[in-house]
Order: structure tokens, then sequence, then C-alpha cells
């Protein structure tokens, strides 16, 4: 309760009173000079999962200018990959009296018990890029199309090896995303929808064996356990033969899998690198992809996402509905939660300087 009191006190004059009367179940009419439904200069939530990602960062440095920018104070969160620690987080922003919650959950399963605490304090809650699953406290949803993330990478593949038009066999080994992360499945569902048919027909080879997502998932798409498994399928796998392509689903993963192969001697003029999609254009992939390391990434305009999610946010604390796209794709296994998804697109060496740069997302300065 101290903290409580401290937390409501800071909030300055009318905001301060309408957080009040709002936790006694009043409405925060009659004498309040903030007005149901006008929200502007409360402060919004958002937790985020990990500074060890220069994804996340982005993310959250996005969201919190254009909140500002609406004029809402912010307060940023990162839960450094420990659901315990997110939930943790998230329990305090409550007992701050946040008006929204924006998350991107570390562990899409654990925040069920938070959640409802948010609701029995009338906090919506935006579920940000990574689905919040088992939960009816979810609101909407704001993401990108994440199974078209996953032809994208897969189709790059495919058409850089030629097997379309018959050529072949390669051998492709496959990586997918953490398994407690929601967009695992649609990523690397889409891949395997494009990789299958040739992984049936056996123009793709995967020596491993490995093909099912829960063989080749990456617990929180940690770069150095995609490395260490990288490197314990050349050794069981690659006694003879090569690596033609490895499905990739996230920059990290990449930059671990290319360590891998290179420590196996891949990479030069005799034993060529294979094809590695990624996913986000983290800027050391871009620089990799440019040096002719990785292969492509899945751009995602993050500033665009995070506008989503602040709109979201704007039109819901002000009695507004929220722009959506999707109202069937999302079932969280209590209800389908509203979305609104935005198209990822593919970069590699031949159009990074368009898509990215004068797109505005890097400078040159940046890439060299």
């Amino acid at each position: 309760m101290r903290n409580r009191r401290a937390a409501l006190a800071a909030i300055a004059g009318a905001a301060s009173l309408a957080l009040t009367l709002s936790a006694c179940g009043q409405s925060g009419e009659g004498g309040s000079e903030e007005k149901a439904g006008d929200a502007k200069g409360g402060t919004i939530g958002i937790a985020m999962p990990t500074k060890s990602s220069e994804r996340w960062i982005t993310d959250g440095a996005n969201v919190e200018k254009d909140l500002k920018a609406k004029g809402y104070k912010t307060k940023l969160v990162f839960g450094e990959d420990d659901p315990d620690q997110q939930v943790s987080q998230i329990e305090n922003l409550i007992t701050q009296g946040v008006k929204a919650l924006i998350i991107a959950a570390i562990d899409n399963k654990s925040l069920n018990n938070v959640l409802q605490q948010a609701a029995d304090a009338k906090i919506p809650v935006i579920s940000y890029d990574r689905l919040i699953l088992g939960s009816k406290n979810v609101d909407y949803y704001a993401s990108f199309d994440n199974e078209k993330v996953g032809k994208l990478q897969a189709t790059y593949l495919v058409d850089k090896l030629g097997v379309a038009s018959g050529k072949g066999p390669f051998n492709i080994e496959l990586f997918a995303g953490s398994n407690d992360d929601n967009n695992t499945k649609y990523f690397f569902n889409g891949a395997m929808s494009v990789l299958q048919p040739y992984i049936d027909s056996k123009k793709l080879v995967v020596k491993s064996g490995q093909t099912k997502m829960t063989q080749v998932t990456t617990l929180r798409w940690d770069g150095a356990t995609a490395q260490k498994r990288m490197e314990d399928i050349l050794t069981s796998s690659y006694k003879s033969g090569k690596v033609d392509a490895v499905l990739s689903p996230y920059d990290g993963i990449s930059i671990g899998i290319i360590a891998a192969l290179k420590s196996d001697g891949y990479g030069t003029a005799a034993k060529p690198l294979p094809v590695i999609s990624g996913q986000d254009a983290e800027l050391a992939s871009v620089k990799s992809i440019i040096a002719g390391q990785q292969s492509m990434t899945v751009y995602k305009d993050l500033r665009k996402l995070a506008q989503v999610a602040t709109d979201m946010v704007d039109a819901t604390l002000n009695g507004k509905k929220p722009e959506i796209n999707d109202t069937k794709s999302y079932d969280n296994g209590t209800k389908v939660v509203p979305a609104y998804l935005l198209q990822p697109v593919s970069v590699d060496k031949t159009n990074y300087q368009k898509e990215l740069v004068d797109g505005g997302y890097y400078t040159a300065d940046q890439l060299k």
C-alpha cells in the first residue's frame, strides 16, 4: 500500500484524483478535470522481454516516443528473459496505476494471473508482437503477418537453391524460435508450407533427421544455443557432404549458426557458407548480408508496429475502437484476439539500400 500511495502521489492533479476514484469503483466524474475516457497525461506501462536483443530495445524506444507524442507518460521495463521477473514488473506497473499495458511476453502462458489483476483494475492490455495465450484479458494484438515471415524465408532458400526448377538434391537444416513464443509456430508452419513438398520429394534433405518443430526450437531465441546445436549437427551428420541451406527464424540465431559453420571451415571459396535466412533486420545481420555471409533477413518496420500499438492504446482509452484487420487468425486458447497485422518484407544484398537506407531505418554510415 505504501508503494501504491507513493506512486499515486507522483501523478499530478486531476490524473491522481481520477486514479483514486477509479480504485474505489467510481467514475471519476463530478469535480475531476479529467473527463471520462480522456486519458491524456496518464502513464502507460510497457513490458519488453530483454535488453540483450537490439530488436526489443528499438521496440521499447519507438513505443515510448509515439506514446509521448500523443501526450502520455511512459514506464518501460525489460524482463531480461525471466518470466517471473516480467510478471513482477507488470504487477508493479498495475500497482503504480498505469492506464494501459503494452506487453511483449517472455513466456506467453505465464501471465494469466497478472492479467486478471489488470482486468480487475480496468487496465486494457495490448499484446505486442507475441500473442499472450490462455487469458481472456487480452484486448488487442499488434503484430506482423507471422506466417508470411516463414514463407518469405523458405521461398528465398528455395529460389536461391533452384529446387523449383529441378535442381538438387540439397542438404538443409531447420531451426525454429523459442517454444514458449506463440509466433514460433506461425514462422515455422509458414516456412514448412513451402519446404515440405521438396523434403517429401527428396529435393531437400535434412541429414540430421530433425524436421519436427519440437526438435528444432531454440529456447529464448538464443544465438549461443543455436550455435551449439549447429555444431552438434555438423559433428553428427556431416562427416561427409555439406550444408547447402539453413532455415533460421531470427537474425540472432543466424549469427550463432554462422559462427558454428565458420568453425567447421565454411566461408571459404572451397567451402562457401550455405544460404541462411533471418528475421528482424538487426544491424549486425544487415552488415553480415552486405559482407556476403547471412543471405537474407525479413524486415519488419518496428516504427510501424509501435505506431499500431500506440494507436490501439489511444483509441481504447478514449472510448473508440482501434483499427484492426484480422478477427479470425489469433485464437489464444480462450478467445480470438482482434489483431492488426503489418506486412513483412524480404531483404537481401540487392534491396537493403532501398528498403532500409532509403526508407530511413538505417543510415548508410550505420551499415559501414
